[in-house]
């Protein structure tokens, strides 16, 4: 059937399109395979600028009165579409040793109706402290130009409705107005030592009650800081590409797995 077809003139013409016609649908085929790839890649591709360009907002709230003690950390980003809070209610001293006891909560979502909620209780001992600062050590020890990399990036930080007051006496007046003073002194250095490694929007308000009657110390702290996430991510590939001195050794919890890693990768 097929050989009268290709003798056939007309034969020939329909054998022809025939063919045509599969190429068609092959071509169509693949086509639609490199559309496919192209929206995924370009898909990707305005994920991964969106994340750089996405400013995350950090709002920081301190409060202690006596024993009393209130952190909270609210995580933003996408106009409030993303949000996480850290919630520490409790920070006391631990009565069967010099640890620090914290009681922490996670919240995914809006505080009132919450998405994921997350309790968790901690123990900081004198030893996590001192790994700290080991992991701190470490790190300005196997990074070149360390200060340079967290300077540059603070220059891009925004901080805004910087608002600290402080309730303080000694139960002496002599001692409170001197020790008064000394607050003022230590709340302008540091303001001005946030100044001038961030970018400071508004003028703090700062606050400084001496309490001549009795004993009491009381201390609220709250800020905004603000920074795009693709210069925190440009921090980290700047510590990769400056990373010298071989493996380090982290003591820390969190820290301490890399260590590993790169031990059993080596």
């Amino acid at each position: 059937m097929l050989t009268d077809m290709l003798n056939n003139p007309f034969g020939r013409v329909k054998f022809f399109f025939l063919g045509h016609n599969e190429k068609l649908k092959g071509c169509e085929k693949m086509n639609g395979w490199v559309l496919a790839i192209l929206i995924i890649l370009a898909f990707i591709v305005v994920m991964f600028i969106l994340i750089l360009i996405t400013k995350l907002t950090i709002t920081l709230s301190l409060y202690h009165g006596n024993d009393n003690d209130h952190f909270k950390v609210k995580l933003r980003a996408w106009f409030g579409l993303l949000r996480y809070t850290i919630d520490v209610p409790m920070v006391k001293l631990d009565d069967d040793g010099p640890n620090i006891l914290v009681e922490e909560k996670n919240i995914r979502g809006d505080e009132n109706s919450p998405s994921n909620e997350k309790e968790s209780k901690k123990k900081i001992t004198p030893s996590n402290f001192i790994n700290s600062l080991n992991d701190t050590k470490e790190m300005i020890t196997h990074v070149m130009e360390m200060h340079k990399i967290i300077r540059n990036f603070l220059k891009k930080v925004k901080i805004d409705h910087v608002l600290w007051k402080t309730l303080f006496g000694t139960g002496d007046a002599a001692a409170t107005g001197t020790m008064t003073g000394a607050i003022w002194a230590l709340k302008g250095s540091i303001i001005g030592l946030i100044s001038g490694y961030m970018r400071l929007q508004t003028q703090p308000s700062l606050e400084v009650i001496p309490s001549f009657q009795k004993a009491v110390i009381q201390t609220q702290f709250s800020c905004i800081i603000q920074f795009r996430l693709g210069n925190a991510i440009l921090v980290g590939f700047k510590i990769l590409r400056y990373w010298r001195g071989g493996r380090a050794q982290f003591k820390s919890k969190m820290l301490s797995r890399l260590s590993d890693e790169k031990q059993q990768s080596v």
